[in-house]
């Protein structure tokens, strides 16, 4: 552990800082100062350097992963969910999308989701993040200028049924859960499946009802709509949609991720927040400042927010944590206010972690 984190730090001070902050010029280092002294800034679902993926050695894994957190600061960026991915060991990416190899055996999610947990604290050690629990924490490292980092899982595979596991989770620092990913698990349906359980399962409503109780935020992206609907049913706190974006054409690329306006507003109503989605469906960076508007008129200017993927996104439009600024601009020239653009960058999300953590 030690020998890792001083490893880390090294990495951090010393070699790649010069060549990882090349990409950014003058001007730009000082639009970002100018911008953190305005703005609270949050990501509600980003996988720093993809540490889940297998196959890389731990120096290709730590070095992926600095390269995000180094721009992550250079960017001031306050905090986000750093998620870990439940299904990982059994999909497999293609070129026409996600495709699930195989079930889980026995056991093997909770197994996968200890290392994925152990790999994600032990590089906290060194890298230059705060672990974070809390929601007061996001304000008080931001004035740090450091990056919050809450725990979050992509897919509640690893509860294999065990609903008493969440209180596990709970100490072990994860502050949020997607219900479900692209594998079909026990909780609910998922977008890109033929409905199984007719929504959110039995067990689904006994998952919810827990994370209510411990101060958990549910996140309910990849769900079905009917899923989406049943957990805002059953929910008593506000739930987010963390990464998605409202549906245009059906033969975009991962239309099928993409929400309706009635299912956008599902999760605006129980006074959530939809995280917007800057991946490939978008054909460029401008249409995704016009699809953020688009949810803003849909879901309200209180219910709207960032959701990167950041770095396992498909073709994102924004790939560099470097380009808030620019969301945050070309926002204000489309007619947002500064105070609207400060709620979709961080000021929304801060109300709803206000609310449930």
């Amino acid at each position: 552990m030690i020998k890792r984190k001083q490893f880390l730090q090294t990495v951090l001070s010393a070699s790649m800082g010069t060549a990882l902050f090349g990409f950014m010029d003058t001007s730009r280092s000082q639009h970002l100062d100018a911008a953190d002294q305005r703005y609270l800034t949050f990501d509600f679902h980003c996988h720093p350097g993809r540490f889940h993926r297998r196959g890389l050695t731990d120096y290709e894994g730590d070095v992926a992963i600095l390269k995000t957190i180094l721009a992550m600061n250079a960017s001031h960026l306050s905090g986000a969910m750093f998620s870990l991915v439940a299904d990982t060991l059994i999909i497999k990416p293609g070129p026409t999308g996600v495709s699930v190899e195989r079930p889980y055996a026995p056991g093997e999610a909770w197994k996968e989701y200890q290392r994925q947990l152990i790999s994600m604290k032990d590089f906290f050690q060194g890298a230059d993040v705060r672990l974070s629990t809390r929601a007061s924490d996001l304000a008080n490292f931001a004035k740090q200028d450091k990056v919050a980092a809450f725990i979050a899982c992509e897919g509640g595979d690893f509860l294999e049924g065990r609903s008493e596991r969440l209180g596990q989770v709970y100490q072990d620092g994860v502050r949020s859960i997607q219900l479900v990913h692209y594998a079909q698990n026990d909780i609910g349906d998922l977008q890109t499946e033929n409905s199984f359980h007719n929504g959110l399962s039995k067990f689904g409503k006994e998952v919810v009802q827990k994370m209510n109780v411990l101060g958990m935020v549910i996140d309910v992206a990849h769900a079905s709509y009917k899923t989406t609907k049943d957990v805002a049913d059953a929910s008593r706190k506000p739930i987010i949609l963390s990464h998605s974006i409202l549906a245009m054409e059906a033969d975009r690329p991962i239309a099928k991720r993409a929400i309706t306006p009635d299912h956008a507003k599902v999760v605006a109503q129980t006074g959530g927040v939809i995280g917007c989605w800057p991946s490939g469906f978008n054909k460029s960076f401008s249409e995704f400042v016009d699809n953020t508007l688009r949810m803003v008129d849909v879901a309200g200017i209180d219910h709207v927010g960032l959701g990167t993927d950041m770095d396992s996104n498909f073709k994102p439009v924004l790939d560099n944590y470097a380009q808030l600024p620019e969301w945050a601009d070309a926002l204000k020239a489309k007619g947002l206010s500064d105070g609207e653009v400060q709620k979709l960058l961080g000021g929304n999300a801060l109300r709803v972690l206000n609310q449930i953590l």
